[in-house]
């Protein structure tokens, strides 16, 4: 059974998963989701990637517990990781994570309910965050089952919202409304149907050069890993680059006129 949709909007793919009744992540589900979203990432036409969830009131749980119990027995006799691993995975649920925070264009979350522990963690990996109102828990649980966010919550999450409510969500386990994630910075909006608004961003995707976006994305993701002068040199630098594509020429040939800017 296949557990993620694609649906093709203009330029956005809207990426469902459902895996009903319970609306948890699973290893098949990471990787089919991995699988379909992986040719998105590199298709032009693609300008921007939506994920959100297919059982009501659940974007994505959390991942499944059993199939964690199973990963823990196993891990009890395996031999230590090589500790020259760098953490990347071929595959899987790492893989997806990985994938959706260096795609080349804005993935959104569209978050239409419940969203904890690698769901959660799933949604930090996206650029935009937008929930449904009323959805009554979304955060990081696991410390309260004896492990901790092991899918980039404990280092993207403190990009977020700070280290200081990273670790009081971290460590105490804690999960939150959709009100309060907002008031957090944990979501960016509240929106009665996300998805209908994650598409009026795509909307405005559509019509901007694709390389100045992907450039844009790439240099803020790295901003806070790596010292200022590096991250200027490299900014400087891609600036040339974006200046030399069809997209900048026509974007700036359009906004010589001047432009009437209505106060709000």
């Amino acid at each position: 059974m296949s557990l993620v949709s694609i649906e093709r909007r203009g330029g956005a793919a809207i990426a469902t998963y459902a895996n009903p009744p319970f609306g948890t992540m699973t290893a098949a589900g990471a990787q089919e989701m991995l699988d379909k979203l992986r040719p998105l990432a590199l298709d032009a036409a693609v300008r921007s990637i939506i994920i959100t969830g297919g059982v009501p009131g659940i974007f994505i749980r959390h991942y499944d517990v059993g199939e964690l119990s199973t990963a823990s027995d196993a891990a009890k006799d395996a031999p230590p990781l090589d500790p020259a691993w760098d953490g990347k995975a071929p595959g899987g649920y790492l893989a997806l994570v990985d994938l959706i925070y260096e795609a080349p264009k804005p993935v959104v979350a569209a978050i239409n309910g419940l969203c904890m522990g690698g769901g959660f963690e799933l949604a930090l990996a996206c650029d935009i965050r937008i929930t449904s109102p009323g959805v009554e828990a979304i955060g990081l649980p696991e410390t309260r089952i004896g492990i901790f966010p092991g899918g980039g919550g404990t280092q993207r999450l403190p990009r977020i919202v700070g280290e200081a409510k990273a670790l009081e969500i971290i460590l105490r386990g804690l999960t939150f409304s959709s009100e309060e994630a907002l008031r957090i910075g944990a979501v960016h909006e509240i929106a009665a149907d996300p998805v209908a608004r994650a598409l009026e961003m795509a909307g405005e995707w559509d019509q901007r050069g694709a390389e100045g976006i992907a450039l844009a994305k790439r240099l803020t993701r790295a901003a806070l890993d790596r010292p200022l002068g590096e991250g200027l040199a490299d900014e400087r630098r891609s600036f040339q680059a974006v200046m030399r594509t069809a997209s900048a020429r026509e974007g700036l040939r359009s906004a010589r006129q001047p432009v009437l800017i209505q106060e709000v």
